[in-house]
């Protein structure tokens, strides 16, 4: 993997850049739309790479070792020829999906031993192991084994958890130096800095991270519920550490103002459920602000869905026939509305990048945030 940065924003950290993959080229700042299962939920590989037309996607290892197992995909030839998808995929390593469990799992120095939520079978998650599924599911960025930590999180038990994602994280990388791509292709690995809200923390493990001299960066264990303000400052002592001539990935970070504030602060990859999800449930994000398409208010609204023709389903559908669709609980309602958010979250880090280019984005930044702060 090979990034270079094109431009930085005079006025706060933002910068353009590009990533380059064996699986094509990644203009950031970029945001990953969520293929959790190898499919980004109610939209057709086809609708997604010639509509809303993502540079690379998010898949989750926890998932697919469950279900269909990584067997499967192996015999397919990995991930991207399973789902026929030919542009770069990075999956995340199971360590949300770990703590999200909860009550389901156990944390122990060797890994983590959890209950399926799909039948209740037990497996175990190690370092090691997690990296030998990565390999055979075949993402063109892998990431390390780490614990994210809850919020609020006592302090003693964020060091713990921080020195432990540590050791994890030495012990994902001896493995991986034993073990060889699988496919004719190269993987790129990132380092995970945990730390929870803790300023002391977060420098020493931005800093350990660092020391790591991998290809790229995450930053873990935000977005989890705490204050957009904590989240802001994390990132920012963060992203003052990490190496700036390497790609910084804010995981499941967020709505719209929280991507272009942390935009703001030198984040170059962002991944989040919210745009597919909050379009199942009928709420779209648009340039002029945030709507519930099922409000009574938009029976009669002949408008299309944005005025900005983001995507193609903003001109050809209005909000009334949206609106129809979910009040009907026809699926095709779902599908409008989760490419339109996808399609919006594409179109805001493309425009961030050509004011950044510009050397306008701060101001165009700070216009945005009050735009998509609004409730129409």
């Amino acid at each position: 993997m090979k990034f270079k940065i094109e431009a930085l924003d005079p006025k706060s950290k933002a910068r353009a850049g590009e990533v380059t993959t064996d699986h094509g080229v990644i203009e950031t700042p970029i945001f990953m739309p969520v293929g959790t299962m190898g499919t980004v939920k109610g939209v057709h590989q086809r609708e997604l790479k010639e509509e809303i037309n993502p540079d690379i996607i998010l898949s989750n290892t926890y998932h697919l070792y469950l279900r269909p197992k990584t067997d499967i995909i192996q015999g397919a030839g990995g991930l991207h020829k399973f789902m026929n998808w030919d542009r770069p995929i990075l999956t995340d390593s199971g360590g949300y999906q770990v703590y999200s469990l909860s009550g389901r799992r156990k944390i122990k120095e060797e890994g983590v031993k959890f209950k399926s939520h799909i039948d209740g079978s037990y497996h175990f998650f190690s370092p090691e192991n997690v990296m030998e599924i990565q390999r055979k599911i075949g993402a063109d960025i892998i990431m390390a084994f780490d614990e994210c930590t809850p919020y609020p999180c006592d302090y003693n038990y964020a060091k713990r958890s921080m020195h432990m994602t540590h050791r994890w994280l030495n012990r994902c990388i001896n493995h991986l130096e034993k073990t060889p791509e699988i496919y004719d292709y190269k993987q790129t690995f990132f380092p995970i800095v945990q730390g929870s809200t803790y300023t002391d923390l977060r420098k020493q493990s931005a800093e350990y991270i660092a020391n790591a001299g991998a290809e790229g960066n995450a930053i873990g264990g935000l977005s989890v519920g705490e204050p957009a303000e904590e989240m802001y400052a994390m990132t920012d002592v963060v992203c003052s550490i990490l190496p700036e001539d390497k790609p910084r990935y804010l995981m499941g970070v967020g709505t719209p103002i929280n991507i272009l504030e942390n935009i703001a602060l030198g984040v170059d990859m962002f991944d989040c459920v919210m745009p597919t999800r909050n379009a199942r449930n009928g709420m779209l994000f648009t340039s002029e602000g945030h709507i519930n398409i099922k409000n009574k208010k938009w029976e009669k609204d002949f408008s299309p869905i944005d005025p900005a023709a983001i995507t193609w389903v903003d001109t050809e559908y209005s909000k009334a026939y949206l609106r129809h669709l979910f009040v009907s609980n026809e699926f095709l309602g779902k599908q409008i509305a989760t490419i339109h958010n996808l399609g919006f979250y594409l179109w805001l880090v493309r425009e961030a990048r050509k004011h950044i280019i510009a050397g306008d984005f701060r101001e165009w930044k700070d216009k945005m945030v009050k735009q998509m702060d609004n409730r129409l």
